[in-house]
């Protein structure tokens, strides 16, 4: 549920951005990245009984970090995949008469998924993995609520009052920072799930081609920098 909202608002942004005869046409990249954020925080807090997943490269780092239970990791990974292809479906209903209405069928695909503004596959995937990596390295290595002495009381320091607000500001920052050159898909789900809503489910005219020789990267990037970053927080927490 957490991850079909997400991307419902995510993908919605966009096409709100993209797709003529809306309020928000031509609405621009602070509105797409502010809109993405507070689309993690969002789904995340929909998410919050099952442990607020919505992002395989975070269940992965989780996992490989000991903070997750490695069985439990196909279900989200299947639950962030359905999840996915339901909130691109949910989109595409909101937006049906826009999409409908759209002349230019080569911008409808980038609604859904991710495309690098100038491709070249291995600096696409360093790109991705840098900007996985902030997230999931933030996520493990912020510091938890807690205070100088160890008791309850007034926090000195951490992140945990901010909740999900947290994630949502750092997923703007990498958003209007490193998220030019691809698109900043930082989420494996996020990309694939609504890549295949549009290839196979989505009744939309004249439709783009989905771009498969792409859709690796978006995947493969994630992945790699969810497990860097979890790698780097065992490197941090053995030394302390």
């Amino acid at each position: 549920m957490g991850t079909a909202v997400l991307i419902l608002l995510g993908n919605g942004v966009v096409a709100n951005h993209v797709l003529r005869k809306n309020n928000g046409h031509n609405g621009g990249i602070v509105m797409i990245t502010l809109a993405w954020a507070f689309a993690v925080f969002t789904g995340a807090s929909i998410a919050a009984p099952s442990g607020a997943h919505l992002n395989p490269a975070v269940t992965l780092g989780l996992a490989i970090a000991d903070k997750t239970a490695w069985g439990d990791v196909p279900i989200y990974f299947a639950g962030q995949m359905v999840g996915a292809i339901v909130g691109a479906v949910l989109c595409w209903a909101t937006y049906k008469l826009q999409f409908d209405d759209h002349p230019n069928r080569d911008e409808t695909l980038g609604i859904f998924s991710t495309a690098p503004q100038i491709p070249n596959k291995v600096w696409n995937l360093v790109t991705e993995i840098i900007g996985t990596f902030v997230l999931v390295a933030w996520i493990l290595l912020s510091p938890v609520y807690a205070n100088a002495t160890g008791e309850s009381g007034t926090p000195s320091f951490g992140n945990s009052a901010l909740g999900y607000a947290g994630v949502a500001f750092v997923v703007l920052v990498i958003g209007q920072s490193l998220g030019g050159p691809t698109g900043y898909a930082i989420n494996p789900a996020r990309d694939l799930g609504p890549r295949i809503a549009y290839a196979f489910l989505l009744p939309i005219k004249n439709k783009a081609n989905p771009n498969w020789a792409y859709s690796w990267v978006p995947v493969v990037g994630p992945l790699v920098g969810g497990a860097l970053a979890a790698l780097l927080f065992l490197a941090v927490h053995n030394l302390t």
